[in-house]
């Protein structure tokens, strides 16, 4: 690939990918599907132009794969709540690379309005979801549009699994 940068992305979406699809058991010890055609297979989208659909399906939710220096968060939401919905998902989320760490430790961001209601589908009160699985809140001045929550992708991927679990007309066997 020409493009270091270019590189460096594809990298981090197929770490991700590769994690989530580990974390919840749909692929075996060498990486393969266990059931290639399950539609809840973590999947690294094509790309599609200017209707881009987000960089990693993970049904509901479409990710956002950043591997930057510099932070752009409230943008970056903001693209990938546009891509969830070109690709049909309900959720965009962003996935921010923290350099000299493990994947795991990722940091999945979301928007208030997205947090809302992902808790609300989960049927949770605030101080639950927020403390199972761990949110923290970034306030960014009087500005609410700019304001948003974050945990770990260890942490976002026991959200994906409950999530998957519990909320009704999650279709299991849908391909996507």
């Amino acid at each position: 690939m020409a493009n270091p940068n270019k590189a460096k992305g594809t990298q981090w979406e197929s770490a991700i990918r590769d994690y989530l699809n580990a974390f919840l058991t749909l692929v075996d010890a060498q990486g393969k599907f266990l059931d290639p055609m399950n539609g809840l297979n973590v999947r690294r989208a094509a790309q599609e132009g200017a209707r881009d659909v987000g960089d990693v399906h993970a049904a509901p939710f479409v990710l956002e794969a950043k591997n930057t220096k510099t932070p752009a968060v409230p943008t970056w939401l903001r693209q990938a709540e546009v891509e969830a919905g070109h690709a049909g998902f309900p959720y965009g989320v962003v996935v921010r690379k923290v350099r000299g760490q493990s994947v795991a430790v990722g940091r999945v961001h979301v928007s208030v309005r997205t947090w809302t209601r992902i808790r609300l589908a989960l049927g949770m009160g605030t101080s639950e979801f927020r403390g199972l699985y761990g949110w923290s809140v970034s306030l960014r001045g009087l500005d609410t549009s700019r304001w948003y929550l974050t945990t770990t992708l260890r942490d976002f991927a026991y959200l994906l699994g409950d999530y998957r679990h519990n909320v009704p007309g999650v279709n299991r066997s849908a391909v996507l």
